[in-house]
């Protein structure tokens, strides 16, 4: 039985292109193309080996060329209709994103975690979403800031959601000049305030972490797997949040 969605919500649409000039100028190629190959055909016994070769590597030539422009004959433009995806839930696969990391000086954890938020509010059915993330440096700052990030994401994804926010990774949002949202209702001005507000202490934790020789959290616990570990040599560890 036909799925009424599939047929009525389609994420895009292609539209044929015009090429008439581009056929007429590949029509005239091909001509001149295969009039030279007669031309070799036909007079291979004056010249002998010299134009046997050239006839060769002239319709190899010929060839490859029918082929890339037997790819390029039809052009289409495809139109998407992003704003109707969210309609078509039950057929949206399920997506496994990845982030990864090796050295929390050279890749700074706010970086990874801005990256994971942005993943983690993008506009996709939140039980079809899985974000993983790859530290090979086996870090515990790493891991501390992403527990710090899961607590914000509670906050951060509705936020982001509920305002349709365009730019999801808060450190570029938060960038902007707060006085453009000045005719935007009270509401949004308060939630803004208070999501900016709790994103800077996210960043001063996770800055603390880096900057600190000994991190704002013991060994233990659920990070008692990362003591005694060698960055280059170490086992896996693997973690939910």
């Amino acid at each position: 039985m036909a799925n009424p969605i599939s047929d009525d919500l389609h994420l895009y649409k292609k539209i044929p292109r015009k090429n008439s000039v581009g056929r007429t100028i590949d029509f005239i190629i091909l001509f001149l193309l295969f009039s030279l190959l007669v031309y070799r055909w036909l007079n291979l016994n004056n010249h002998g080996l010299t134009w046997l070769l050239a006839f060769l590597c002239e319709s190899w030539f010929t060839f490859t060329w029918v082929l890339v422009t037997n790819i390029k004959w039809n052009p289409v433009e495809y139109k998407p209709y992003p704003e109707l995806l969210l309609q078509r839930v039950p057929e949206l696969p399920s997506l496994d994103m990845f982030v990864t990391t090796a050295d929390p000086v050279l890749e700074p954890p706010i970086i990874t975690v801005n990256t994971v938020l942005s993943l983690l509010a993008v506009d996709y059915p939140a039980h079809k979403l899985a974000c993983y993330v790859s530290d090979d440096g086996c870090s515990p700052v790493i891991y501390y800031s992403l527990v710090e990030a899961s607590k914000f994401a509670e906050l951060w994804v509705p936020f982001c959601k509920k305002y349709n926010i365009p730019v999801r990774a808060p450190f570029r949002y938060f960038s902007s000049d707060p006085l453009r949202f000045g005719d935007s209702p009270k509401e949004f001005q308060h939630e803004w305030k208070k999501m900016k507000d709790e994103y800077e202490k996210l960043s001063c934790k996770i800055e603390e972490a880096v900057q600190k020789s000994a991190p704002p959290f013991d060994l233990t616990g659920e990070f008692a797997e990362f003591s005694n570990i060698e960055r280059k040599n170490h086992p896996t560890i693997i973690k939910a949040s």
